[in-house]
């Protein structure tokens, strides 16, 4: 069983508020290093939102595609 398949079969197990919580500790998590790592908030504001829409392109044209 490759990892993705094990992934899968995983996550199909999480109904849609453990997904949410997964989303929240992530956004904690991210919270907590910027918080410890100071020079990562230094950055004018369009790198943040270049690293928004790149990681947002392959989700968004995954659930909207065809």
């Amino acid at each position: 069983m490759t990892s993705g398949v094990l992934a899968d079969s995983k996550i199909k197990k999480l109904n849609w508020v453990d997904i949410q919580f997964i989303k929240l500790s992530v956004a904690g998590a991210i919270l907590m290093i910027a918080k410890l790592w100071e020079p990562l908030l230094s950055l004018d504001w369009y790198w943040y939102a270049t690293i928004f829409v790149l990681a947002a392109i392959k989700p968004a044209y995954k659930a909207l595609g065809k």
